[in-house]
């Protein structure tokens, strides 16, 4: 298993394998949970890697797909990686599903209107946007979240990092969040940090006119293991949104290069950020 270990990944590769074990044999959702004595959507849930495997779960699916000793023993190991804990799900976070996901990702599209990407953030300007939330968070939750925040970005300098790829808005960059300094040590982190191999930050200007997608922020990604389906990660007032390939996550792939063409250069972006460090008075 990686370095950094995810039960939520270890749940879908789990569910990826179940429903292409139902694929094989031509079976519906529904055709199983009638030989299972279940619901369809327990079956949808298993497959989607939404809920933990019970060891008689695992047992009865396995026998009825007629599953191998080997393959069987695989799949029993992947549901109780799957329940394993980690730091994360201690810390009563609102994006624990999001942060299984993205810490065995292979390559993380970040596209945002708003903010400068929690990846990137610096701790001082990450404060201030845990601190603007409407409706405000408590100061404990603030630091939570704050310490939360820094930990995940251990992930990008990490001994096998993720492809990391942001757009963003030319708006972000003129947006002062917390004080001028503060915003001036931001840009000038986004400067150092697109200066790594693995990091790459494209500015879509003012001048390039209307984006052509009603979003505003939404994040793709990728995973090591090829049973693991990609996923899009959608920010909503209402709840966060999970979409994958079946759900619209081609359309999303799709928007998110159209507006990366849109964007400057990866040279002239990073002259864009230095340029508005330069010019914030602190």
């Amino acid at each position: 298993m990686p370095g950094y270990g995810s039960p939520t990944i270890r749940r879908r590769e789990l569910g990826a394998r179940l429903r292409e074990l139902r694929n094989r044999r031509n079976w519906t959702v529904e055709q199983v949970a009638e030989s299972l004595e279940c619901s369809p959507s327990k079956v949808s849930r298993l497959e989607n890697g939404f809920r933990g495997v019970s060891a008689r779960d695992i047992r009865q699916l396995c026998d009825l797909y007629e599953v191998a000793d080997e393959l069987r023993q695989q799949l029993v190991d992947l549901a109780a990686e799957g329940k394993q804990r980690v730091w994360w799900q201690s810390r009563d976070l609102p994006y624990s599903t999001y942060r299984g996901l993205e810490a065995e990702a292979a390559s993380i599209r970040d596209f945002g209107l708003g903010v400068v990407p929690g990846l990137l953030q610096t701790e001082d300007y990450a404060r201030a946007v845990l601190t603007s939330t409407h409706p405000p968070l408590e100061p404990r939750a603030v630091e939570q979240r704050l310490a939360a925040r820094m930990e995940r970005q251990d992930l990008l300098t990490s001994a096998s990092p993720p492809d990391f790829e942001a757009v963003i808005d030319e708006a972000v960059l003129h947006r002062v969040a917390g004080s001028p300094a503060i915003m001036n040590d931001q840009l000038r982190h986004l400067v150092t940090a697109s200066e790594r191999p693995n990091v790459r930050i494209w500015v879509v200007p003012y001048e390039a006119g209307l984006l052509p997608f009603p979003v505003g922020k939404f994040i793709i990604l990728t995973f090591r293991e090829p049973a693991v389906p990609g996923v899009v990660f959608i920010e909503g007032l209402a709840g966060d949104t999970y979409l994958g390939p079946a759900d619209g996550l081609a359309d999303y792939e799709a928007a998110f290069t159209a507006m990366k063409a849109m964007a400057a250069s990866e040279q002239a972006s990073r002259q864009m950020i230095d340029h508005m460090a330069a010019a914030q008075k602190v």
